[in-house]
């Protein structure tokens, strides 16, 4: 049993950490008073949400809850797979969906297979009180690298057992650090970790925890069901007329920069699709400066006489990636690249800036010659004259992809056949 010293240590610590998140939220509180759009949405979606229905009870006829937790909508995608197999084989269970970020919460608030979507309220010891008296959770799962340690220690005393999906960890992490042994600590309270690679069970066995299974990315299950499920657009077809395709998405600024760069020396049988991750009419004005004759996707009808066409339009992006015979992903000349696994699950060898380390997927494929890190206009022309004028380097490349996804399918068999087991 642990001394009175060592308990007072954990209390100590657990509300430094309290105290922590309550700061973080007053900061959001002060951004939003100062007109950011994104701490706006987070303070008023939770002001909204508590006006409404925090102190909801439990009636009788409740039923069984399973909670997932997602930060945004890239956790989000990751968990689907699990959500939309609980509820094939487990349609009793009502499914309750949280975000922390405004970005998940307002694209999937609307999500038909959750009987309820919320935003996660900040992670204080009434918080999480409160939160486990709204439903009978009978399970709850957190993605990826969710760490809320209040709301795990509530799961862990009421008996919830909590599973981890798609987790990974690498050395750098902090629970690793000297000071995150309270936070190694913390991981008790996890039922089971499903992890994306080898490493991520290797550190958690170093931290004392052996609760691990190695299953991958359940996002390569989601892509691959989207791109199986893929539809067909007519106007998108029409602008593209017969010629090779190349897709730029989830641009920045920078990216566009590099893209332009290229566009006079692109030939006549290619066009371009720029799919930027602002869609705002400021940005897309920007691009029509950089990019002159580029058209506009909301432009209707389109003509093939553009080389460029511009997606100012969101949630159709996943699926044009059919078209592609390569693609160009944005973010990795800022903080770290967007999704690759959506135009690789359709044979499109990706290119991208160079901070893209933190998704295994990417460092992966690059090792395998799928994808490729560019750093400046001369490696991104270097790499684009490849991919159009030698067939078999890009074939080689695009046979890369395919099978990289196939070897990571299954994930969420794994994880469903170890949690019915557990649960059911």
């Amino acid at each position: 049993m642990p001394s009175r010293a060592k308990r007072g240590r954990q209390s100590g610590m657990r509300i430094l950490y309290t105290i922590g998140i309550c700061l973080y939220s007053f900061g959001v509180r002060v951004a939003a008073l100062f007109g950011n759009p994104k701490a706006k949405l987070w303070v008023k979606g939770r002001k909204d949400q508590k006006s409404m229905s925090m102190s909801k009870g439990l009636s009788e006829n409740d039923g069984d809850w399973i909670w997932f937790h997602a930060a945004s909508l890239g956790e989000f995608e990751q968990g689907r797979p699990v959500i939309e197999a609980l509820k094939r084989d487990f349609p009793q269970c009502k499914i309750l969906l949280s975000f922390f970020s405004p970005s998940g919460y307002e694209i999937r608030k609307n999500y038909p297979l959750a009987d309820e979507v919320l935003y996660l309220p900040s992670d204080t010891p009434r918080h999480s009180a409160q939160w486990l008296q709204r439903h009978h959770i009978v399970a709850a799962f957190f993605i990826k690298y969710e760490f809320w340690f209040n709301y795990m220690r509530a799961l862990k005393l009421n008996g919830i057992p909590l599973f981890y999906i798609s987790l990974i960890l690498n050395e750098k992490s902090f629970f690793l650090k000297p000071y995150g042994k309270w936070f190694r600590k913390q991981l008790a309270a996890v039922d089971h970790f499903f992890v994306q690679d080898d490493m991520t069970a290797n550190l958690l066995k170093r931290m004392g925890y052996n609760n691990a299974t190695v299953c991958g990315d359940t996002r390569f299950d989601r892509v691959a069901a989207i791109a199986q499920q893929a539809q067909p657009f007519p106007e998108i077809e029409r602008f593209i007329g017969g010629r090779k395709c190349i897709i730029a998405g989830s641009t920045w600024p920078p990216d566009e920069k590099l893209i332009a760069t290229f566009l006079p020396k692109l030939p006549d049988d290619y066009c371009l699709i720029l799919a930027p991750h602002d869609i705002s009419e400021s940005h897309v004005a920007q691009i029509k400066a950089l990019v002159s004759e580029a058209q506009l996707y909301s432009e209707l009808p389109l003509e093939s006489s553009s080389k460029v066409l511009i997606l100012n339009v969101i949630g159709i992006l996943s699926q044009l990636y059919q078209y592609a015979r390569f693609v160009y992903i944005g973010g990795g000349f800022g903080v770290n690249i967007h999704n690759i696994q959506e135009p690789v699950t359709f044979g499109c060898p990706v290119v991208y800036g160079p901070k893209y380390t933190s998704f295994k997927e990417a460092v992966d494929l690059v090792a395998l010659g799928g994808a490729f890190s560019v750093s400046s206009s001369v490696e991104l022309d270097g790499i684009f004259r490849r991919l159009i004028e030698d067939e078999t380097f890009y074939t080689t490349a695009s046979t890369t992809c395919k099978n990289y996804l196939q070897k990571q399918l299954g994930a969420t068999e794994i994880i469903m056949k170890k949690v019915s087991q557990r649960l059911f």
